[in-house]
């Protein structure tokens, strides 16, 4: 595990606190959940991307596949 010093503004600190008593948890918890959820948006957005650029010219292909997807063929 490693330890890592972050700089906030006194009062996102204190916020930040607080919404960790109401949630129950440490705010080392707290941080370590948002960061899981930002990394998991990350994935799948690097996932859609990298799809996407495979599509890249194959468009009418794709419409051709929903169109027949569509019509329960």
């Amino acid at each position: 595990m490693t330890a890592l010093t972050v700089r906030l503004p006194d009062e996102k600190h204190r916020r930040l606190k607080a919404l960790a008593k109401s949630r129950g948890t440490p705010l080392n918890r707290l941080i370590d959940e948002m960061t899981t959820l930002m990394l998991a948006e990350f994935d799948a957005e690097t996932r859609f991307r990298i799809r996407a650029e495979r599509g890249t010219g194959r468009e009418s292909e794709g419409l051709a596949l929903l169109k027949k997807a569509k019509s329960g063929a």
